[in-house]
């Protein structure tokens, strides 16, 4: 993963982070005029032209942040998210030999349905996305469906919940998500030839997303399916986090914590438990009344010490240790990242590694 963006798809085509970035950038020249007037500049890739509403004075939605996730039948792309600022529009051009589209948007309590777009190469899609702000009687199912035995990944499973029509299909790598899922208690249907079906109840949150890991039993074989269920902290999925996790933890690009690991471990102070980090240690003067966590694996000229760059909530620390503005019992998330190739597009590049803490 680059700084700043995503690498460059070995298609040859302008890397999906980047091409977000481009097109945004053509979109900000509309604001307040029509949305057809955007003409994006997109080559013979497929374009789509993005519109947030609110859905009560269906007006645009300004600063909302528009989620998009690009595939390909032997190819998913890392989510990408952008804010649309004060324009309540975007253009977003398609890496070349992306099939399809899935987006949605967010805007602190409030979210769209998700909008799924065939992809054509040159075609340019219309997508309007309606920020629903009442009190909401959905939620989110995501997971991953592997084989008990073995813990291969289970593809093209088809998965479903009794109450609804829709259904979806797991992808190479065993995930599958299904959104507006009725709240309450719901019955989930996981099915593929030479497994023995699955069907499991599990307990639907309004507004929030429930990870769900399944482990199906190839048939004919005796034994009970695995079915494990996690509820994911509210502030954390707003954010990303649990995106930023997945495909991090997949590319081994960075390291995660949440408040479940960071009780686990009780830290007196939530420096020590980042200096566990390989390549990472605590430095102190002294008289131990400054220490700074420093990236052991970057120099830093003729000190040799690289001082890790923080964020909570997003804002850069300046001037202020880590441990005097958090404890540990605030804290719902860490991210962790050690290189300057490491790092998300969210957070500005650091050569000598960043960590990101989210408070409860």
């Amino acid at each position: 993963m680059a700084s700043g963006g995503f690498s460059k798809p070995d298609d040859g085509s302008v890397a999906p982070g980047l091409a977000w970035s481009l097109a945004a950038v053509l979109g900000l020249g509309a604001s307040g005029g029509d949305l057809a007037a955007q003409e994006p500049d997109c080559g013979d890739r497929t374009a789509l032209r993005v519109v947030v509403l609110n859905e009560a004075e269906m007006t645009r939605a300004r600063n909302a942040t528009v989620i998009v996730r690009w595939t390909h039948p032997e190819r998913t792309w890392r989510p990408v998210r952008q804010d649309v600022e004060t324009v309540g529009s975007l253009v977003v051009c398609a890496p070349r030999n992306a099939t399809e589209a899935t987006l949605w948007a967010e805007f602190r309590d409030g979210s769209s349905e998700e909008a799924v777009v065939a992809l054509g190469g040159g075609t340019v899609h219309d997508v309007t996305l309606t920020l629903r702000r009442e009190r909401r009687s959905t939620g989110r199912l995501m997971g991953r469906v592997r084989d008990a035995m073995t813990d291969d990944p289970v593809v093209a499973a088809a998965v479903a919940v009794s109450t609804r029509l829709r259904s979806t299909e797991t992808n190479r790598q065993g995930d599958f998500a299904l959104s507006g899922v009725p709240v309450g208690t719901q019955r989930l249907e996981v099915r593929h030839l030479g497994y023995a079906p699955l069907s499991y109840v599990v307990d639907v949150s309004a507004g929030l997303t429930t990870e769900v890991e399944i482990g199906m039993v190839p048939d004919p074989v005796e034994m009970e399916p695995i079915v494990a269920t996690v509820l994911r902290v509210r502030r954390l999925e707003l954010q990303g986090f649990y995106d930023r996790r997945h495909w991090g933890e997949l590319a081994g690009t960075g390291t995660f914590y949440t408040a479940e690991d960071v009780d686990r471990r009780r830290p007196v102070e939530i420096s020590h438990m980042i200096a566990d980090e390989s390549g990472i240690r605590l430095q102190c003067n002294l008289r131990r009344s400054d220490c700074r966590l420093v990236n052991t694996r970057q120099s830093s000229g003729v000190t040799g010490a690289c001082t890790l760059t923080f964020y909570i909530d997003g804002l850069p620390t300046r001037g202020i240790a880590l441990d005097d503005a958090v404890r540990p019992s605030e804290i719902a998330g860490i991210e962790i990242y050690k290189g300057l190739g490491s790092g998300p597009a969210e957070f500005p590049p650091s050569r000598c590694g960043l960590v990101a803490v989210w408070t409860k």
